[in-house]
This record gives structure tokens, sequence and C-alpha cells, in this order.
């Protein structure tokens, strides 16, 4: 057979990947997973979005909402609720099925990241609508409420530096450890978000 034909031969028929002569999946446009968020970027988000929640309780305790306002308030109120809560739920349910083996850590860590949008549009309508509800920052569920929507915020941070450090096991095991703290983020998750829900519906009865 002429040489020719054996160069385009050995040009028609792909190498697989790690051979020499061809470029690795990296090489080639994939994407490899982005470095975590440094602790002190994580730490100064913390502090920013703690003064930020002390800075609306100020401002909440100088505000007078008409009740026309305070209605339309409400109304979002109720519907940042339904889009927060409901995408914690989501992303949680899909980590209870993780662990029961019926779903992969990639599609944990996909549903994750689809709803952070989500979540935390969420978590903000809820604190920039509470400004206009004449909450009564002397009391005692008030001041609990608002741990927890703090507590909430800080694990959510905290949450989505897990996340980026779990990408790398998308098709592995995931160390113990990282389990131990998704699990402990979850639990946090679901008690800040009852909790804070459930204190909002007693005030709202009194």
């Amino acid at each position: 057979m002429p040489a020719t034909s054996d160069r385009t031969l050995a040009t028609a028929v792909p190498l697989p990947a790690g051979v020499p002569g061809r470029p690795a999946p990296a090489e080639r446009g994939g994407t490899a997973p982005h470095p975590p968020t440094p602790g002190w970027a994580l730490i100064l988000l913390g502090v920013l979005c703690s003064a930020v929640l002390a800075a609306l309780c100020w401002v909440a305790g100088h505000l007078h909402a008409d009740p026309p306002l305070r209605t339309a308030a409400r109304f979002v109120h109720l519907v940042a609720l339904v889009v927060g809560l409901g995408s914690v739920l989501a992303v949680d349910w899909f980590a209870l099925l993780w662990v029961l083996g019926r779903r992969r850590l990639a599609d944990v860590l996909h549903t994750a990241n689809t709803l952070q949008f989500p979540i935390w549009t969420g978590l903000t309508g809820l604190v920039v609508t509470g400004l206009f509800l004449r909450p009564d920052l002397a009391s005692p569920l008030t001041q609990v409420k608002l741990g927890l929507v703090l507590a909430i915020t800080l694990n959510g941070l905290y949450a989505h530096w897990l996340g980026q450090r779990l990408e790398r096991y998308r098709d592995a095991e995931a160390p113990r450890r990282l389990l131990v703290r998704a699990g402990a983020v979850a639990t946090v998750s679901q008690l800040g978000w009852w909790g804070a829900s459930l204190i909002g519906f007693l005030n709202s009865q009194s």
C-alpha cells in the first residue's frame, strides 16, 4: 500500500485521550473545576452581610409604611418565601436522594448551582419586604428570627464554598469529612428556613 495511504489512515483514526499526539480533554477546552473561594473572601462576605442586616434593622425601626404598601409588601414577602424555601427544599431533596444512592453527586451539584439564584433572590426579598411589615425589634421572637436569617445567610455562603470543594468529586467518592459538613449545612438550612417561617407566622397572628 502506498505510504500516503498509511498517513491518511493514521490521520483519520482518532487516538484515545492521553496518547501522544492527541490533546488531553483539558487542553481541548474542557472545563476544569474552579478553585474554591478563598477563606478570607468568605469571612469578608459574612461580615458584610452581617453589617447590611444590622443596617436594615435600623431602617426598619424608622420606616413607617402606609396600609396599602404593607399589604403589597406582605404579598411579595409570601412570594419570596415560596421561591426561597421551595428552592432550598428541592436542593435538599436531591441531596437526600444522593445519600440514598438514587442520584449522583453531579446531579445534586447541578441542582444546587441552578437554584442558587432563586434561593438568594427569595432570601433578599424576605429581608427587604420585611422592612415594610412593622417588625417589633424589641420582641424576643423577632430577635430570634433575625438571628435565624443571619444564620441562613452565613450558612448559604459556606454551602456555596462547600459545593466548590465537592465539585472535584463529581464522579468519585467524596471524603467523609465533606459529607458530614454537607449534612450539617442542610440541617442548619432547614432549621433556619422553617424556624424563621414559623416565627413570621406567629408574629402575623399577634
